[in-house]
C-alpha cells in the first residue's frame, strides 16, 4: 500500500491486488481529507476505458470529407499499434506539408496528470514543437478575463500575483477584521490544485477566522459558497460590479476613502470619480441605484461600506465572477474599491483573488522550481484565447479583437488533443459539436471514451497515473512524491511519451523529442536538475533512488515565515518600488485600455448590463439565472465514468429555491428538463433555501450524452451556457451569463 496521486487533484493511499486497484485511503498528513478518491478503483478499471487504438470508420474509409458530419455518431474500428501509429504519422505529415504547421491546433488544454514528466500538455507541446510547431492557446477557462485585466491594473501576471502578492491564511487570521467575499470562499473547490494537494487546510482556516471573531460577508447567489457563520448577501448573479460601485459611492460621498493613498499610489481616480457620481453619464452610482440591479437593500450596502472603512478589510473575489460577460469589470472594480480603502500593502488588507478556487491559494510557501519537462520553442507564433475554440473552427480567416490587437483566426485542419476534455469545459456544446466537424482530422489520447473521444477520428488509449512511474511536485505544496507504477497498463494503453516518441521517430524527429532518454532517463534527469536548483537555495533532497524508497518527503518550505505582506514595498515607496503598469501605480484609469476604443470596457471600471441576466428582457422567456459551479465529487469531469454508475447521481443535481420549484410544480428529487435556445439537459431537482430565488445551480463535470432529441441525459450545464468572449480585452469564458427555464420531465 503506497501513496499515489489523482490527476492534479490530491494525495491519498492506494491498495492493489492482482494488477487491480482495490481500495484507497487518506494520506496521514492530511488534516481534512477529501472524499473524491473513493471511486478511483472503479474508474481505473471501468468498462469505458479505451482498450485499443481506434479509428472512426468514416474517417478511415475516406470519401467526401471523410464523413466529418458523423463525428459523435460514427462507429470505431480497432487497429494494432504499429498500423495506428503509421496512419497517424502519415496524417500529421500530410497536413504539415499541404497546409503548414499553422494548420495544426495543439489544444491539449485541461487538467492532466499531477506527475511532472507524464504531464500531457507538456508532452504534446514538446512533440509538436519538434515537428515544426502548432497554433497554441492563451490563458485558461478558469481565469481568462483575470489574466488579461490584472496586468493593466497591477502591472503583473495574474498567476504571479495569485502566488506571490496576496495575503496568506496566517496573515489573514492575524490581521484581517472583515473578510468581504465576492463569490464566497468554498472549501469544496479547494479540494484540488495544480500538481496536487497534500494538506487540505481551507476549511480549518475558515473555522479559525470565525473563532477569532473575524466578521465574514458572503456575497453571492448561494449561501453554501462560504462558511455558515458568514453573513449572506444574496446578490443577483452578474451584478457584483454594480454593488461594488455603490460601496465606492458611499466611501466617496461620506468621506471614507483614503485620498492620500489614491493620490500617491493610484492614477485616474478623478476621472473614475466623475463616473461614480454620475457627472459623465447622469446616473450617480448610489445604493438606491445599485439595489434595483443587485437585489441588496440600500441600507445593507451603506452598512457594509462603513464597516469596510472602519476595519482592516480584505476584499476577495472568486474566479467565478470573471467567467461571465464583462468578467473583467468586477476584478478591476474590486482593485479600485481596495485602493479607495487605502489598505493595499497592509497585512491582512487590500484585495485578493481566487481564495478557495484551488487548494494552494493562501498557503505561505517558498516557491521552488516546478521540475517541468522542457517543451522547446514553438516555431509557430499564432495563438487563440483558449475559450475561442469554436469561433476559430467555425470562422477561419476572420478577424477578431483581443486585448488591443486585431488578430485572424487560423484555418485549423488538424486538432491534436492530449490531456483534457473540451466537451466538458467548453460552452454551448451543441455549437462546439458543429464546430468540431470542420477540421480534416481530430486526434486525441484518452484513457476513457469521453464525449471528446467519441467526437474524434483517431483515439489512442493512454495510461492513467497509476499505470506509470512519475514524480509528484506541486508548486503550491511542500511535499515531494515518488509516484510508483501501481498496476500494468489496462488493455493496450500506452504512456503519452511512448506514443509521441513513436510518432516522432516516424516523422524524423525522434532524437529531438527523446534526446536519447526513455521515461526513466527523463525522470532522473528532471529530478537531478531540480535537486541542483533547490540545493543552491540551501534545501537538501534525497537522491532519486532514495525518494523511491521513502515514497515521499516534506520539504522545509512551508510556514508563516514564508508569508510576505503583498505590495508592502510598493506601499512604502511607490517611486522606488513601482508596479509594472505604464504609470508604475495602480491604474484605476488606464490610458492603454482607453486607447483600445472598446465600448464595453472603457478606461475605468463601469457597470455594463449583461445580455442575459435577471434584469434583461430575455428573462421574460427564460426567468432563471443558471450558475454552473465546480462539482464536489470530482475534479472537473475526471472520474465521471464511475460516479455516473452510482445510484441517484445522474442526471446532475440542480439546486433551486422552493418558491421557484412550487411555481413549476417541481418537488424535491424530480427529474426536470432545463432548457433555453441553445439546448437542454436533464437534472435532478434539489430544493433549498440556500440559493437565491430566481437562480438555479448545476455543477459541471457530467459527460455530454445527448439523446435522440438532443437533450443531454447526464446534466451537463454547458449545453446551456453562452459561447461568447467576456469582452474584447480578455475573450474569456462567459459560462455564468446564462438564462434558462425548467419544467418537469417525462423521464422522471
Amino acid at each position: 500500500m503506497s501513496p499515489s496521486i489523482l490527476s492534479k487533484c490530491l494525495k491519498f493511499k492506494v491498495t492493489t491486488e492482482n494488477e487491480r486497484i482495490v481500495a484507497v485511503s487518506p494520506f496521514e498528513a492530511d488534516p481534512t481529507p477529501s472524499s473524491i478518491p473513493h471511486v478511483v478503483p472503479a474508474a481505473v478499471h471501468h468498462r469505458s476505458r479505451v482498450a485499443r487504438p481506434s479509428f472512426r470508420r468514416g474517417w478511415l474509409e475516406g470519401g467526401a470529407d471523410r464523413a466529418r458530419h458523423k463525428r459523435g455518431s460514427d462507429e470505431f474500428v480497432e487497429l494494432p499499434w504499429d498500423e495506428a501509429l503509421d496512419i497517424t504519422a502519415a496524417e500529421l505529415d500530410r497536413v504539415r506539408k499541404e497546409h503548414g504547421n499553422d494548420a495544426i491546433f495543439g489544444g491539449s488544454y485541461g487538467w492532466a496528470s499531477a506527475g511532472r514528466f507524464h504531464h500531457a500538455l507538456s508532452q504534446i507541446h514538446r512533440f509538436l514543437n519538434c515537428i515544426g510547431g502548432y497554433v497554441s492557446s492563451y490563458a485558461s477557462y478558469s481565469t481568462g478575463a483575470a489574466q488579461a485585466i490584472i496586468p493593466h491594473v497591477f502591472g503583473m501576471n495574474f498567476l504571479k500575483m495569485t502566488w506571490g502578492e496576496q495575503n496568506s491564511w496566517p496573515m489573514i487570521a492575524k490581521h484581517t477584521e472583515l473578510l468581504v467575499m465576492f463569490g464566497g470562499i468554498n472549501p469544496k473547490n479547494a479540494q484540488v490544485s495544480m500538481g496536487g494537494v497534500t494538506r487540505h487546510e481551507t476549511t480549518n482556516w475558515l473555522k479559525q477566522f470565525s473563532q477569532n471573531g473575524m466578521e465574514l460577508i458572503n456575497i453571492g447567489p448561494q449561501r453554501s459558497d462560504a462558511p455558515s457563520e458568514a453573513e449572506w448577501l444574496a446578490v443577483i448573479p452578474g451584478s457584483d460590479t454594480a454593488l461594488m460601485l455603490a460601496l465606492a459611492y458611499v466611501l466617496e460621498t461620506e468621506a471614507l476613502c483614503d485620498r492620500g493613498f489614491l493620490e500617491t499610489h493610484a492614477v485616474g481616480y478623478p476621472t473614475f470619480r466623475c463616473y461614480l457620481l454620475g457627472e459623465t453619464d447622469g446616473q450617480p452610482k448610489a445604493p438606491e441605484w445599485a439595489s434595483s440591479i443587485c437585489g441588496v437593500t440600500p441600507e445593507a450596502i451603506r452598512d457594509l461600506a462603513r464597516k469596510m472603512a472602519a476595519k482592516r478589510t480584505l476584499i476577495t473575489v472568486a474566479w467565478s465572477l470573471q467567467r461571465a460577460q464583462n468578467g473583467e469589470q468586477p476584478y478591476w472594480m474590486a482593485a479600485t474599491l481596495a485602493a479607495m480603502l487605502g489598505q493595499i500593502g497592509l497585512p491582512g488588507g487590500g484585495v485578493g483573488y481566487g481564495y478557495g478556487a484551488i487548494g494552494g491559494v493562501g498557503v505561505p510557501l517558498k516557491r521552488l522550481d516546478g521540475m517541468t519537462l522542457p517543451q522547446g520553442k514553438n516555431p509557430v507564433s499564432d495563438f487563440i484565447p483558449v475559450a475561442r475554440i469554436s469561433d476559430m473552427l467555425l470562422h477561419p480567416g476572420e478577424n477578431y479583437e483581443f486585448n488591443g490587437a486585431t488578430r485572424t483566426y487560423p484555418d485549423a485542419r488538424l486538432v491534436y488533443w492530449c490531456g483534457g476534455n473540451p466537451f466538458h469545459h467548453h460552452q454551448d456544446l451543441n455549437r462546439l459539436a458543429e464546430a468540431w466537424k470542420r477540421p480534416d482530422t481530430i486526434i486525441v489520447h484518452e484513457p476513457w471514451w469521453t464525449a471528446t473521444a467519441k467526437h474524434s477520428d483517431i483515439v489512442l488509449p493512454a495510461t492513467t497515473p497509476y499505470e506509470r512511474e512519475d514524480i509528484g511536485r506541486a508548486s503550491s505544496d511542500s511535499f515531494l512524491f515518488h509516484m510508483p507504477k501501481l498496476i500494468e497498463p489496462v488493455a493496450d494503453a500506452r504512456d503519452d511519451y511512448d506514443i509521441l516518441a513513436s510518432l516522432a521517430r516516424r516523422l524524423g524527429s525522434g532524437d529531438a523529442f527523446t534526446q536519447g532518454r526513455d521515461a526513466d532517463g527523463w525522470l532522473r534527469h528532471l529530478y537531478d536538475r531540480f535537486r541542483q536548483n533547490v540545493s543552491a537555495e540551501g534545501i537538501e533532497t534525497p537522491s532519486y533512488d532514495e525518494l523511491r524508497d521513502k515514497n515521499w518527503v516534506e520539504l522545509p518550505i512551508a510556514g508563516a515565515e514564508h508569508a510576505n505582506v503583498p505590495f508592502e514595498a510598493f506601499r512604502s515607496d511607490p517611486e522606488k518600488a513601482p508596479l509594472g503598469t505604464p504609470s508604475g501605480k495602480i491604474e484605476i484609469f488606464s490610458d492603454t485600455i482607453d486607447g483600445f476604443g472598446y465600448a464595453e470596457i472603457p478606461g475605468h471600471p463601469v457597470w455594463r448590463e449583461p445580455d442575459e441576466w435577471l434584469g434583461s428582457v430575455e428573462a421574460k422567456r427564460y426567468p432563471l439565472h443558471l450558475v454552473s459551479p465546480q462539482p464536489a465529487d470530482k475534479l472537473h469531469s475526471q472520474l465521471e465514468a464511475a460516479l455516473a454508475d452510482l445510484p441517484n447521481t445522474r442526471p446532475s443535481p440542480m439546486a433551486l429555491h422552493p418558491i421557484d420549484g412550487a411555481a413549476r410544480a417541481i418537488a424535491n428529487g424530480d427529474i426536470v428538463r432545463v432548457f433555453n435556445d441553445r439546448g437542454s439537459c436533464l437534472a435532478r431537482a434539489v430544493l433549498s433555501e440556500n440559493i437565491r430565488e430566481g437562480v438555479a445551480a448545476i455543477p459541471t463535470g457530467a459527460w455530454f450524452d445527448p439523446n435522440e432529441d438532443g437533450t443531454d441525459n447526464q446534466g451537463n450545464p454547458n449545453v446551456l451556457t453562452r459561447d461568447i468572449g467576456t469582452s474584447r480585452i480578455g475573450q474569456g469564458s462567459s459560462a455564468h451569463t446564462t438564462l434558462v427555464e425548467i419544467e418537469r420531465s417525462a423521464a422522471g
